[in-house]
């Protein structure tokens, strides 16, 4: 009696466990609520995003008119390629826990070109991104 007790409440954590998992690296998280991601394949471009801190993030991706390329969940210490970006100046904005940032920098993307943008917290850097609302981070 001992042992069934014990199995069924083993099944019941793991059958809870699998419903309470969060999501993968390179999962569209919101893709019901922004367009079609853009893909040029003619530009052979790539942007690698790492995440370095200790929470999973959301990465959105920007083109200089503000218009949405692509966006992609980012678990933890993980990292998630973006290929065939269009040729643009771009800039990143993210989620994370319950905030949504966007980062100062603006990268021109040209033809073939790799770049990488790495996600950490500095408390010394504390103005290297700005706090944007819900709204504006899910602008379309």
């Amino acid at each position: 009696m001992k042992k069934l007790i014990l199995r069924s409440i083993f099944v019941f954590i793991l059958c809870a466990n699998s419903y309470a998992q969060r999501g993968k690296t390179g999962d569209k998280t919101f893709s019901d609520r922004f367009p079609e991601d853009v893909i040029q394949e003619y530009t052979k471009t790539y942007l690698r995003v790492f995440n370095e801190t200790d929470h999973d993030i959301i990465v959105l991706v920007r083109g200089q008119n503000d218009e949405y390329l692509r966006h992609v969940y980012i678990r933890s210490n993980d990292f998630w390629t973006m290929r065939d970006l269009p040729i643009t100046r771009f800039y990143v904005q993210f989620k994370n826990r319950e905030f949504y940032f966007e980062d100062f920098g603006r990268t021109v993307m040209n033809f073939a070109d790799k770049h990488s943008f790495y996600f950490y917290y500095n408390p010394q850097k504390e103005h290297q991104y700005k706090k944007i609302t819900e709204e504006e981070f899910f602008r379309s």
